[in-house]
């Protein structure tokens, strides 16, 4: 009987339709997440309009959203390591979809708050676990840059947010952010669906000791991606565990590293989600002289493409440590020249090296750290990491207000130090991942 783990059986099948069919599905999902995140922004000022309150309490659609991401990202990605990926995956697409479609017909305030916390709690739980299965169905030396890749999906969602404010706008539609609303959550009712041709994953199931379930899966990669089936007497292993390994993210030799990594989680969410909630209605509204209008914003998310493309190259090329902490020192760079730029082109440059810079470190975090854990604590690293940033999310909308109300300026430019403290941070993190196995 000949002995494999799950990785080297996916190295022999190498990428093909079937990753590709996978990026596919998961990109689709988690564009309409982006969306339903970077919603917050471009649709709290018609919110405000439509229920007759502050811009500040209508951000509190964005507080309960990220308070739910937090609950969801904690719950699930838990979940995801016990019952395993699939069926929570199905599960949360599912929640977000319906709740997200409710909340285009909210008619009260507190209605809706209610539906966007629900609709956080589905979209919390998707994330950690999607990447969690996205990377056990890859070989070591493809999974960094197809990781990006995935993430870059998030550009995606960013550019359809801003042309639909764009178009509400110019329509003149009576509540913009319902057009909003819908349209982020209409990918979610057709993931739905396709999430059910996704199977378990590989490394779960051995885990779990589902060798002949893990078997099929296996065979069925390599079939789709028309690769050398496996031989009969082939006997699929989970990878060794060293002498002494982790039974929780928090033993042993995986204390540090959590440490170090979730607090970058936190902090680079504090900041993007400190920019980018509060930067749509500022550009919307009053601007800073000719960087104004959404058609700026259209610009601010087609730069995050290349930042992606560079991020994907990155941590295969140079690594996956070195990648983030380039990144977080650029981003710290965009915010830097943000607060002291003097006009309107220094204004705009400075918005689109953050904009490149945030979603390259987004990239390059996302690709790091499902590889820092084992098959058995990925879900739950993964979750406890998503959750960190969902408490960023919970904190921006709020606890930021009070710095921008002293200086918008003044308020970018505390981002750049937070994203340095990132980068010093990221010093407890003392592994590289690149090529290492995973299972």
């Amino acid at each position: 009987m000949r002995r494999m783990t799950i990785d080297e059986a996916l190295a022999q099948g190498g990428t093909g339709r079937f990753q590709w069919r996978l990026l596919g599905i998961f990109g689709m999902v988690w564009a309409a997440d982006a969306m339903q995140v970077i919603a917050v922004g471009f649709a709290a000022p018609s919110v405000a309009v439509s229920f007759g309150v502050e811009r500040v309490t209508a951000l509190q659609i964005g507080t309960v959203f990220f308070l739910g991401m937090f609950a969801g990202a904690f719950l699930f990605g838990r979940l995801a390591d016990r019952i395993g990926r699939k069926w929570v995956l199905v599960g949360t697409v599912a929640m977000d979809a319906v709740f997200g479609l409710a909340s285009v017909w909210a008619g009260d305030f507190t209605v809706l708050l209610v539906l966007r916390f629900l609709t956080g709690v589905a979209v919390g739980g998707t994330l950690p676990v999607d990447y969690a299965m996205m990377a056990e169905f890859l070989p070591p030396k493809n999974r960094g840059r197809w990781l990006v890749w995935l993430e870059g999906f998030w550009a995606v969602g960013t550019i359809i947010i801003a042309l639909t404010a764009w178009a509400a706008a110019s329509f003149g539609a009576e509540a913009p952010w319902r057009w909003i609303f819908f349209v982020a959550a209409a990918p979610a009712l057709i993931g739905f669906f396709l999430r059910f041709w996704i199977p378990e994953s590989p490394m779960y199931l051995v885990r779990a000791g589902r060798q002949a379930e893990a078997r099929l899966v296996i065979d069925r990669v390599l079939a789709v991606n028309r690769a050398t089936p496996l031989p009969p007497e082939t006997h699929l292993v989970p990878a060794p565990v060293p002498e002494g390994a982790a039974r929780s993210i928090w033993s042993g030799p995986l204390r540090r590293a959590t440490w170090g990594v979730l607090a970058v989680w936190f902090l680079v969410s504090l900041s993007y989600y400190g920019v980018f909630v509060w930067v749509p209605g500022q550009l919307a509204t009053e601007g800073f002289g000719f960087v104004r209008g959404y058609g700026f914003l259209v610009v601010l998310a087609l730069a995050q493409v290349p930042g992606y493309a560079l991020a994907a190259w990155g941590v295969e090329a140079v690594g996956r440590r070195p990648t983030l902490t380039g990144f977080l020192i650029l981003s710290a760079a965009g915010c830097g020249l943000f607060a002291v730029a003097t006009g309107p082109v220094m204004v705009a440059g400075a918005l689109i090296v953050m904009s490149f810079a945030l979603l390259g470190t987004w990239g390059a975090l996302y690709a790091f750290t499902p590889e820092l854990y084992p098959t058995h604590l990925r879900g739950t690293g993964m979750g406890t990491a998503s959750a960190m940033a969902r408490l960023g999310g919970v904190l921006a909308p709020s606890l930021l207000a009070v710095v921008f109300a002293r200086g918008f300026g003044l308020a970018i430019g505390s981002f750049a130090v937070l994203l340095l403290l990132a980068a010093a941070a990221l010093m407890l993190v003392r592994v590289e991942t690149r090529g290492r196995a995973i299972g």
